[in-house]
């Protein structure tokens, strides 16, 4: 799938995507990116018109550095942040591996809850050791990772739908709240967990909160987009997002020495993720030609306090002119301003 028109999403994790960030981002050794900060970023993505902020996420601190080290669980941070924007869709990562898969579907209902229909999921799966022995569990192999993915986000699917559109009916009549009939019970069996519902809040805002998943994952029918690393989306039945990790400088001389400057305080390891390392109008061409392909991209700034900050001053303005991209509409939903249909229940349906 691929359009004229870009969606756009911006991860703001601490200081930036790099590991050196904070050394950079003029706080005095010691202190820890704050709420405050986290608030003040989100508001500039939504002024600015980014489809989507995500957060990232790891079951132990990614890194050295007290920025990663001191950061809130990612779904706390969109919760924070969530009453106080009204269109930037809020996208946390929650690992399947080390979360509870009830409380997963419960957290991220009462997002979209709090949020009027504008939560997102990031689908992790750390399987490595160290995050499994935060939960005292051994890491799986790469089949049972795919089998315990599919697992909880069919788990989670499964729980949005358990309380119909109309089951809250607040007859004051009769002092009923519900509509028993309309709230159906669950008995989910998966590989290593089970799962009985219904869900305790409501069916969330948007029917079922949009899910994303690396490519890596394989899960691509089981998502409403998939983010790819690489420059090829090849053929997917989902929206594709391009993984884009940014250094930008008025020259690439000059993105080039910043990057240097950031890799002598810490090394940012190469993934399969595009990189780009120049300017604004390097980074515009770029997005330009992801287009032909792509449906949206994520873009990771190495550091906030200047890749974020050229990123709204330079970038976006460009592409909006240029008709490639359009900020969501005010008190849109996040699959509104995605495009993407609101899902019918399959209790209601099948009723």
């Amino acid at each position: 799938m691929s359009g004229s028109r870009l969606f756009l999403a911006v991860d703001l994790d601490g200081d930036g995507a790099h590991p050196a960030a904070w050394r950079h981002s003029g706080r005095r050794p010691g202190s820890v990116f704050t709420p405050q900060a986290l608030r003040a970023s989100v508001a500039a993505a939504e002024a600015a018109g980014f489809t989507l902020v995500t957060f990232a996420d790891a079951p132990v601190p990614p890194g050295d550095g007290p920025a990663p080290a001191g950061r809130l669980e990612a779904g706390t941070r969109a919760a924070f942040v969530s009453t106080t924007t009204d269109r930037i869709g809020l996208a946390p990562t929650l690992h399947v591996t080390t979360t509870e898969p009830f409380h997963l579907a419960t957290q991220l209902a009462s997002l979209d809850h709090a949020s009027n229909g504008r939560a997102g999921w990031i689908v992790g799966a750390a399987g490595d050791e160290a995050s499994l022995a935060t939960i005292g569990a051994p890491a799986p192999d790469a089949a049972a990772l795919r089998r315990e993915v599919l697992d909880v986000i069919d788990a989670a699917r499964l729980l949005w739908d358990s309380w119909e559109d109309d089951a809250v009916i607040k007859e004051s009549r009769t002092g009923r709240y519900l509509d028993a009939g309309r709230v159906h019970h669950i008995d989910f069996k998966g590989a290593t967990f089970t799962v009985k519902g219904p869900l305790i809040t409501p069916r969330p805002p948007q029917g079922q909160v949009v899910v994303l998943a690396p490519a890596a994952l394989d899960v691509d029918d089981r998502a409403d987009i998939v983010l790819v690393d690489g420059p090829d989306a090849g053929d997917r039945r989902a929206l594709a997002f391009a993984e884009v990790e940014i250094v930008l400088g008025a020259t690439t001389a000059q993105a080039a020495e910043r990057a240097a400057r950031l890799d002598a305080d810490a090394a940012w390891p190469h993934s399969r993720r595009i990189r780009h390392v120049g300017t604004s109008d390097g980074l515009v061409e770029l997005l330009r030609s992801l287009a032909v392909t792509f449906d949206g991209v994520r873009l990771h700034p190495a550091a906030l306090t200047a890749d974020f900050e050229l990123l709204i001053s330079d970038v976006l303005p460009v592409l909006v002119d240029e008709g490639l991209f359009r900020p969501p509409a005010s008190g849109a939903t996040l699959r509104d301003s995605l495009g993407l249909p609101r899902p019918a229940n399959r209790f209601a349906a099948a009723s």
